[in-house]
């Protein structure tokens, strides 16, 4: 009996103590980083890891397995790149007339579907977002059926009103347009929802002093929604022009970079440098000046329109 009893103490202690132990282990303290911990190591180990080891990359030339610290040689070959400078010039090209078009009618589309005049407003937000989360994939097949030269549907319309077939997508000029057409088509919807969310934050009283004060709707749409809009253009602008500087999907689908590499973005050089020639030091390279080309460019755009306040 005192054997049982002795025991029953022995086993008692040691539960307390484990249970002690636990509780020492998770403290108010430590707890949220307890919490986080399983989220900050996936980001270290799938996001910061393969920043830092790009960037020791990009001061490497890869042979299979061998690497071989070269110092800025990519970078100064970066340079001397016509190619890279071609992708360059295609990539702004689309920026400078993209990004315009599809703020421009994210705005316009934005204020209708916010007014009292029209019904059935779900239905037109379901419409017009989602061209953004349909598969890009699917969708790219899609236009290049509808935009094929000799039986796409667009050019059958055009020969009925006696307009010539255009090559959209086997001439430089109409690659671009086509490019910049498939993008306004699947990103003027995202930012119109953005747009939209803006809106609705604005107070009603704003228009109704404009509105005593004898203000037309134009004019209010000048004085009153475009200022008050302000930190979402700002937002959707740079954003904009951080997707459309790594365009990627739509030239690598649609054109594949062609004709005459007329539609080869940085990114989609990029891949090709990577993944069809296994150039990985020079590729990483090219994927930091575009780092800090981007940040470069969003920094001037911040600074361009003021301050958001």
């Amino acid at each position: 009996m005192p054997l049982v009893e002795k025991t029953e103490k022995v086993v008692s202690t040691a539960s307390n103590y484990r249970t002690k132990t636990r509780k020492n282990l998770l403290t108010p303290k430590n707890a949220p980083y307890v919490f986080i911990a399983p989220a900050f190591i996936l980001i270290m180990i799938f996001t910061v890891y393969p920043v830092i080891s790009s960037f020791i990359l990009s001061f490497q030339e890869v042979r299979g397995v061998e690497k071989t610290f070269v110092g800025l040689s990519n970078y100064t070959r970066l340079i001397h790149d016509p190619v890279f400078y071609k992708s360059l010039i295609n990539t702004f090209q689309i920026l400078i007339v993209q990004v315009p078009i599809m703020i421009f009618l994210a705005i316009l589309i934005a204020v209708g579907l916010n007014s009292t005049l029209i019904k059935a407003k779900s239905l037109f937000r379901i419409a017009y977002f989602l061209p953004a989360i349909t598969a890009l994939v699917a969708a790219s097949i899609v236009f290049m059926i509808l935009l094929d030269e000799h039986f796409g549907l667009v050019n059958f319309f055009l020969s009925l009103i006696g307009l010539d077939h255009i090559p959209w997508l086997t001439t430089p000029f109409w690659a671009k347009i086509s490019v910049i057409l498939v993008m306004t088509w699947r990103w003027t919807g995202y930012n119109m929802v953005i747009f939209l969310a803006g809106l609705q934050n604005i107070p009603a009283d704003l228009y109704e002093a404009a509105s005593i004060d004898g203000a037309g709707k134009v004019k209010q749409f000048f004085m009153i929604t475009l200022p008050q809009l302000k930190p979402v253009f700002i937002f959707t602008v740079v954003m904009s022009t951080i997707g459309t500087l790594q365009l990627f999907d739509e030239p690598f689908i649609l054109t594949h970079g062609g004709p005459n590499s007329a539609t080869m973005t940085i990114t989609l050089y990029l891949y090709e440098t990577g993944f069809k020639f296994f150039d990985f030091g020079y590729a990483s390279a090219i994927a930091y000046v575009l780092v800090l080309i981007t940040a470069v460019i969003s920094w001037i755009q911040m600074k361009l329109v003021g301050d958001t306040e």
